[in-house]
């Protein structure tokens, strides 16, 4: 069932994304040569607890950490721990945050030190990609619109978009109806009604878009061993342009 939200709680649900995305903008700018996952993790958990709220995806479904934390051929949920970054790197956080009761939640990929124009190719690519979805993001239209905006403009980058993961609808629930594919056809779908909110959440790969979890039972990789990048943002629909309730990671 899809919860519509009313002005109060998007109150909410604005504070909880500006908290979330703070967050992730400090993970970012502590991505360098020599860091490990875990130091990052642990800034984000402090900065999140500061600001009066709880991490997402601490113990949600037993997860262990505040972050997800993907390097490389990881495309999502990389558990930190002790490994440190090296220069050329390709790093994903994703991380969220719960304000009394409403979630925010919203990710991106970051270089650490130089890489390559390439890997710099495909973060931009996915990036870009979100913003290629959002225009649909309107009354009227359907979740298929956004879908084929983001892997139309994704396929004729030369990449490709992941079937296995898809975004979600968001609010109390870190997860809620409806899912958010990031492919489809125009025209099909559920129709987009004000007050929906929802995380877009390209997840884009360098080679095929086949996907594997490691024995960890979390941690998802191409199935190629190739590149993959993530950015994602939280999202009200209006009666007119989206708002991005995770202001914070806004910035084209």
């Amino acid at each position: 069932m899809i919860t519509l939200k009313g002005q109060s709680e998007l109150i909410l649900m604005r504070e909880a994304g500006r908290i979330a995305s703070a967050a992730l903008r400090l993970g970012g700018s502590m991505v360098r040569p020599g860091i490990s996952t875990l130091e990052l993790d642990r800034a984000m958990h402090k900065f999140i607890l500061e600001q009066g709220a709880t991490p997402s995806f601490l113990g949600y479904a037993g997860y262990p950490a505040t972050a997800c934390i993907s390097i490389n051929e990881q495309v999502i949920h990389g558990i930190p721990d002790h490994r440190v970054l090296c220069e050329g790197d390709i790093v994903s956080i994703d991380v969220g945050a719960i304000y009394k009761g409403y979630q925010g939640d919203n990710a991106a990929t970051f270089p650490c030190g130089e890489i390559s124009p390439e890997a710099q190719r495909l973060i931009d690519v996915t990036r870009r990609s979100f913003f290629e979805g959002i225009r649909y993001a309107k009354p009227g239209f359907r979740l298929g619109d956004i879908g084929f905006a983001i892997q139309s403009y994704v396929e004729n980058e030369g990449f490709s978009v992941v079937r296995q993961y898809v975004g979600h609808g968001i609010g109390t629930e870190m997860h809620e109806d409806p899912e958010v594919p990031n492919y489809g056809m125009r025209g099909r779908g559920i129709r987009l009604m004000k007050g929906m909110t929802l995380a877009i959440e390209p997840m884009v790969n360098q080679g095929v878009y086949d996907v594997k979890v490691l024995k960890n039972g979390w941690t998802v990789v191409t199935a190629d061993g190739k590149l993959s990048a993530h950015y994602e943002n939280t999202l009200a629909v209006t009666d007119g342009e989206p708002e991005i309730l995770t202001v914070c990671n806004l910035e084209e």
